[in-house]
């Protein structure tokens, strides 16, 4: 748990030359339909995204009843939201959600090898108010999702909570002052607040193959994996019913470096299909050492949040250790060990920059010699070389990715010439103009994380004042105040990457967007309002500020192959990931808790 040294990468590497091949392997992979190659798993094709494979969904009556505040959403988001309310003393609301439990994306993800992928001491919130403590590193994923539910039970939210619910229709009332809030289950719920904590990896999307509703095999996607197909379970991931299947996994992002090695173990032939490789570092997970347990003093998660930010993110403080120790924080850690030989220079922004840039190509060329030392054929070792800048891709780590494919029975087929499967058949797909009989297609292609919102919150309607569509008034991208409202949308609260500040732990950023949405809600309730929402003054300005100081990550996206962070290789992504306040997380904290302290609710319409 202590402070660890750079790593030991390439002396030197030809940054031109590299750049070119960057924007080459980009350019053969790109897609002119884009987001559109892409649909949302429902229909006879494959089972029904809505569809619980958990747990049945139970019958129950429709409610009728007027709240303060709806959260949409029981993942972290609307775990977090809900925890802020009632820290705040806002105790009249409900989590809606379409799972059957708090959880979101650790409720329906349950593939085999799950886990977090980033360290779990920062990655779960609220481990020095709840006395909980991860066992290890990075822990399972049923671990987070029991953590999850705990969180809920102990803070008294959890048996409020509506599961199994779809939202399909939000219209602001201007009669009664109120979002009238519909569902699947035929609810008709008067919301004074709505909180659209809708997450990031909640939607599901599958390849629209040509010919995908031919197939006469089994298809899932991971999302929803069927362990009565492959055997085993959720606590005991033995694949055995998979012994003289053909299987074909579609995807070598997060979720698949974490099953394939299941996947090679169990079937009798696995073909792993791939577009873009992954960086796929060493994984440590060490369990909890109960000695360091002992010397942790108050205060010490949100330490460690803060070092963790700036190392995968930002630049940590000259001298500050690296506590993390791993893929995430390797860039800066490397650099800071650089930049203290040289007397820790004065930089200028684009100098700073170049220096990052350089100690990137060699981190990545390190990677890229560790998939040629473990993986034993050539043309495999070459293919799944990860040519882009370090965080196009989300940086991944495991000890039994690479090997796996050193099994006989598993081949690597790379689609990036044909940029992914040409088309299904009867008996499986073709790739490469060659056809691949298989028993099973599992797709482990991923979320709409970037893609338009109808896509991504699956709500029907959204309609604010005078019935304008929330996917008109934001067809250009967001529009916000402080990135959690908009104007025209009275009394509606976002929760995600909205105009905002970028943390490096997707939890501590959706916690602080819910205290700041929780403060905003009491303070109205308390001084006796019905309605609250950014003038339009107000956000102009805003709006205007956040894209002034933004930085410009043009050139770094030219280098990104198609992926959710860029929305397939969109070159202005609206919805792109790396699009936040240009001062940076904690100017941007900063802003935000000046604005409360002033208590005046400024750039606000309060109407009582």
């Amino acid at each position: 748990m202590s402070n660890c040294e750079p790593t030991v990468t390439p002396d030197q590497v030809d940054i031109p030359a590299m750049r070119e091949k960057y924007r080459r392997e980009r350019e053969k992979r790109l897609r002119e339909d884009g987001q559109k190659q892409y649909f949302r798993p429902v229909g006879d094709v494959v089972t029904n995204y809505a569809v619980d494979p958990h747990q049945p969904i139970k019958h129950r009556e429709p409610i009728s009843e007027d709240i303060d505040v709806i959260v949409l959403g029981a993942g972290w988001g609307g775990i977090m939201a809900a925890y802020h309310l009632k820290q705040a003393g806002v105790t009249s609301f409900r989590n809606v959600d379409t799972a059957g439990d708090f959880g979101g994306v650790w409720y329906w993800n349950r593939y085999p090898g799950i886990q977090c992928d980033n360290e779990s001491y920062c990655y779960l919130p609220l481990l020095e108010e709840t006395g909980f403590m991860p066992s290890k590193k990075f822990s399972d994923g049923s671990e987070i999702h029991q953590y999850c539910k705990s969180i809920a039970q102990k803070y008294g939210f959890a048996d409020r909570a509506l599961f199994h619910t779809l939202i399909n229709t939000l219209r602001w009332d201007e009669k009664i002052k109120r979002w009238r809030v519909g569902t699947n289950r035929g609810d008709d719920i008067r919301a004074r607040f709505v909180i659209l904590a809708c997450g990031v990896l909640n939607m599901p999307k599958l390849p629209g193959i040509p010919g995908i509703d031919r197939f006469r095999g089994k298809v899932f996607h991971t999302a929803r994996w069927d362990y009565g197909y492959t055997g085993g379970s959720y606590e005991n991931p033995v694949l055995d019913r998979l012994a003289d299947k053909r299987v074909a996994i579609v995807g070598t992002g997060a979720t698949a470096i974490q099953a394939v090695p299941y996947l090679g173990k169990y079937a009798k032939h696995l073909y792993v299909v791939q577009r873009t490789p992954s960086s796929v570092d060493e994984r440590p997970n060490p369990p909890r050492d109960p000695e360091w347990v002992k010397t942790l003093k108050p205060g010490w998660q949100m330490e460690r949040k803060a070092n963790f930010h700036r190392a995968a993110m930002e630049m940590p403080k000259p001298g500050e250790p690296d506590l993390i120790c791993d893929i995430w924080t390797e860039i800066s850690r490397n650099l800071s060990a650089e930049l203290a030989a040289d007397g820790w220079p004065q930089l200028t922004v684009e100098q700073f920059m170049a220096r990052r840039e350089s100690v990137d190509y060699r981190v990545m060329e390190r990677l890229r010699l560790r998939v040629q030392h473990i993986v034993n054929d050539s043309e495999t070792a070459e293919a799944l070389k990860p040519y882009y800048r370090f965080l196009c891709k989300r940086p991944l780590s495991s000890d039994a990715f690479y090997p796996t494919f050193n099994r006989p029975n598993v081949e690597l087929i790379d689609v990036s010439d044909t940029k992914g499967v040409q088309r299904m058949t009867e008996k499986g797909f073709i790739a490469n103009d060659k056809e691949y009989e298989v028993d099973c297609v599992i797709f482990a292609s991923g979320f709409e994380v970037t893609s338009d919102l109808n896509r991504r919150w699956g709500i029907d309607i959204v309609a604010g004042r005078g019935g304008e569509s929330i996917y008109d008034h934001w067809s250009d991208g967001p529009k916000t105040l402080h990135g959690t409202m908009t104007h025209g949308f009275p009394n509606q609260f976002y929760v995600g990457y909205f105009q905002g500040g970028l943390n490096a732990s997707v939890t501590e950023q959706f916690g602080n967007q819910g205290h700041h949405i929780a403060y905003i809600i009491s303070e109205t309730l308390k001084r006796g309002a019905t309605v609250v929402e950014p003038s339009q003054e107000a956000q102009d300005e805003y709006v205007r500020r956040f894209k002034e100081l933004e930085i410009d990550l043009s050139e770094f996206q030219a280098l990104c192959p198609p992926g959710y962070f860029n929305n397939e290789g969109e070159k202005d992504a609206k919805w792109a990931l790396f699009r936040s306040y240009g001062l940076g997380w904690d100017a941007f904290q900063k802003l935000l808790q000046d604005w409360r302290d002033k208590g005046d609710l400024a750039g606000l319409t309060v109407t009582r």
